[in-house]
Formats: C-alpha cells, sequence, structure tokens
C-alpha cells in the first residue's frame, strides 16, 4: 500500500528532536559510504513575466531502506524589496498555492511507499541542519541567542537552535519588518519560557550574542563582518547571508555538504535576471567552500567541533540535499505508520506491469 500524507499530519506527528537524531545518524551513514545524495538541479524556461522551474534531488538511506524524490514545480519572480531584490516563489497553482512533492521508495521493492508535500518537512529538515552545526560549533554553555529574520524557517531555526541549546535563557529577533518581529515574539513567546526581545536595529540584535542564525530569503548579506564577536557562532540557511569578509574573519567555517551551486538546465532563450552583482550565488565563487569542514566530518568526529570559546565560528548550509528529504520523510512514513495517520491507496495504482 502507498501511504498519502498533508502537511497538517506531518506537523503532528513529525518532532525537531527526531529529526536531529535521523539525521545524525544519516550523516555518519554518509561518512562511512554507506548513504548517498545527488546534487540538487534545477531546470528553467520562460513563464510569460516569471520563470517556470523544475527543481529536484535524491537520495538514498539504507538504514530506513528507503529511497525519495524531492520535486518542485515553481514559478519564481525576482521583486525588489525596499534596496534589495528576493528570490519569490509565486503560489501559483489553483487556491493560491505552492507545489512541492517528496516521493518515497522501498530499496527493497521498488515500489512507492509514500507520497506527500515537501513543505513541513523542508522546514524541519533545515533547522534540524542548522541545530546540528550549532550543536558542534558553538559555544556549550551560550545563554544568548539571535535570530535574523521573522518567517517561517526562523520559527524552524529556533526549534533547532531549542533542541540542542535547551539552556538558552534570551532569544533576540531583528528582521526590517519590525510588524513581523512582534507578531514573532509573541507568538514564541507565549509557548516558550525564553525571554524574547524584539530588537529594531540589528546591531543591537547581535551585540553580545552567543549564536546568531539568519534565516532570511534576501540575496544580500544580512551578517556583516563588524558584527563578528570573538566566541561567537553564526549560522546561515544559504551562503549570501553571511559576507565575504564574516566568512573571512571566521577561525572556522563549516558546510552542509559543499556541493555549491545547484545544476543549472535553462531554456536557451531563457535569460535568468541578475541583480545580485557579486552577492547571492556569487558568492560561492568569491569564497573558497570547497576547502571548508563538512557536517558529516563533524558529525562522523574525523573533524572536530569547536577548539575553545574564543573561536569564531560558522555554519553555512550551502544547498539542500536528496539524502535529507529521504530520512526524514522516512522516518514522517514510519511515525505515520505507528499512529495510523493518512490516506492508504492499493499501491497498484502506481505500478504496471509493464516494463518501464
Amino acid at each position: 500500500m502507498t501511504r498519502i500524507l498533508n502537511n497538517q499530519e506531518i506537523t503532528e506527528i513529525l518532532s525537531m528532536d527526531a529529526c536531529i537524531a535521523a539525521l545524525r545518524e544519516a550523516y555518519l551513514d554518509f561518512a562511512s559510504g554507506v548513504a548517498v545524495t545527488r546534487r540538487r538541479s534545477d531546470t528553467l524556461i520562460p513563464s510569460g513575466e516569471s520563470i517556470y522551474g523544475l527543481k529536484t534531488m535524491d537520495g538514498i538511506a539504507p538504514s530506513l531502506g528507503v529511497g525519495a524524490v524531492r520535486i518542485n514545480s515553481d514559478i519564481v519572480t525576482w521583486p525588489k524589496v525596499g534596496s534589495s531584490y528576493r528570490r519569490v516563489k509565486v503560489p501559483a497553482a489553483p487556491g493560491s498555492r505552492y507545489t512541492g512533492l517528496i516521493l518515497v521508495f522501498s530499496t527493497e521493492t521498488g515500489e512507492p511507499l509514500a507520497i506527500m508535500p515537501d513543505g513541513v518537512i523542508q522546514r524541519m529538515r533545515v533547522g534540524a541542519t542548522s541545530a546540528l552545526g550549532t550543536d558542534y560549533l558553538a559555544k556549550k554553555e551560550a545563554i544568548t541567542a539571535t535570530i535574523i529574520g521573522s518567517g517561517w524557517q526562523a520559527g524552524s531555526q529556533l526549534m533547532g537552535l531549542l533542541a540542542v541549546r535547551p539552556e538558552i535563557q534570551t532569544i533576540r529577533v531583528f528582521s526590517p519588518n519590525s510588524a513581523h518581529v512582534e507578531a514573532f515574539c509573541r507568538e514564541w513567546g507565549s509557548q516558550l519560557e525564553q525571554k524574547f526581545c524584539a530588537c529594531s536595529l540589528i546591531t543591537d540584535a547581535v551585540q553580545g550574542a552567543d549564536i546568531v542564525l539568519c534565516a532570511t530569503s534576501s540575496i544580500d548579506s544580512v551578517f556583516e563582518s563588524d558584527y563578528f564577536e570573538p566566541g561567537m557562532h553564526v549560522g546561515s540557511i544559504k551562503p549570501p547571508e553571511i559576507s565575504k569578509e564574516g566568512l573571512d574573519l571566521a577561525d572556522r567555517v563549516c558546510v552542509h555538504l559543499g556541493h555549491g551551486k545547484p545544476a543549472l538546465v535553462k531554456a536557451d532563450n531563457l535569460v535568468v535576471p541578475d541583480h545580485s552583482g557579486e552577492r547571492g550565488w556569487k558568492m560561492s565563487d568569491s569564497f573558497d567552500f570547497s576547502s571548508c569542514t563538512t557536517l558529516p566530518e563533524l558529525v562522523s568526529g574525523s573533524v572536530c567541533g569547536r577548539a575553545d570559546n574564543t573561536e569564531r565560528t560558522c555554519f553555512v548550509n550551502d544547498l539542500g540535499l536528496g539524502l535529507q528529504f529521504a530520512v526524514v520523510a522516512g522516518i514522517t512514513l514510519w511515525l505515520a505508520e505507528s499512529a495510523g495517520v493518512g490516506q492508504v491507496l492499493p499501491t497498484e495504482l502506481f505500478t504496471q506491469v509493464e516494463h518501464p
């Protein structure tokens, strides 16, 4: 049988602790050569004034007995917000919705085990990955943290942070939209015992913080070298968020896997807007991420984490991995089966007797 899940069901059964534990094991498997992943690829064509993109990545988690493909079918624009350009997906599907799916397959029979949207799993796997970086690179006795950003991913960063550093006492929050910051602090402050501080200036937010986590959609840097204090750990969900000067100042920079940019396939008649100058993905060309420690090396212990409380450290979540989606979707399927959650359809609907 093939299980169909929706985002609400996934939210109810999937915890951040479960994601972190599963990904930690997956990176151990990857470091030992057991698990595999494929670099993300983006296929693009013009779509009116926008761009249509088909984004795919896949991976296999033998310990869970699953392989998975993550697929995004997107309409993308680049509007200017304030002084910065941002890459924005348009909810163009009927009902003003986005389209992203994860297909989970059995490594024993090849059959499709589950189909689910990627939204909640995307959020959770990013937060869990950042949490692992924080766990190995941030001070153990950290008590003050800053979140730069106030959207959906900022909440995931917060959940991951508190899973690995529950002793945090104060959370400062900054983003250019003060109303969003206030709403974020009210929402999370009502659920957690930590003290939340809404900051109107980024300098106030980062000064004296033990941990700074960036979770924005900006293609400009949001964390500058001037903010980087000794002993501070800075995490980002994509390369542009930490300035090149900030990365140069770090004593240690760790990346997710060092895959760099996605593989790009585009129509000959497509001109992809480039508002980044030397920012955005072009930072991958100006900073040598290939020489950085990777997260699997940290998790496996082949490279040590933070050496002392004066080190400036960075974790850059450089690119999503198909392996992450295989692992998190795999444990989500196991949790759904245990709880009897989701719709179950005959697998024969998705298989065939004809040889493909």
